[in-house]
């Protein structure tokens, strides 16, 4: 299991390669406000527990294993954005939310934040009834 700082990194590295086709140590320095150096050796750790190819100076993909996380992590933050914007969480917090939680919650809450997104969403009424319920009680 990677670590959450690992789990940052392999997320980042997924994004930019999606967007861009490639990342680079500069730009995972330049996006996590980090020394380069600090970068080498995340990128370094994530190669030798099989997350990502590193050829120093060439730069590093990512291995099936981790596109895989990767893909499961984006999932997993997608999910809460959607999720707190579901339950009203104004949008200029829901970022910062997500990076404060995503990291404490268990798969199995996942999953169970999930299913109650797709219960909202089998019935938009349900979040008009959820929004009616929360400008009542302020």
């Amino acid at each position: 299991m990677p670590t959450p700082s690992m789990e940052d990194y392999i997320e980042l590295i997924y994004n930019l390669i999606e967007s861009k086709g490639y990342a680079r140590v500069s730009d995972l320095a330049e996006t996590l406000m980090v020394h380069p150096s600090s970068v080498t050796k995340m990128v370094q750790k994530l190669d030798k527990d099989g997350y990502l190819n590193y050829e120093k100076y060439r730069g590093f993909v990512l291995t099936t294993k981790g596109k895989k996380v990767g893909e499961r992590l984006v999932f997993r933050h997608e999910l809460l954005e959607e999720f707190l914007e579901i339950i009203g969480v104004d949008k200029e917090n829901i970022y910062k939310d997500v990076e404060g939680i995503e990291h404490h919650l268990s798969w199995n809450s996942i999953d169970r934040i999930g299913d109650l997104v797709q219960y909202f969403k089998g019935d938009t009424s349900r979040i008009g009834e959820l929004r009616k319920n929360q400008s009542e009680e302020t």
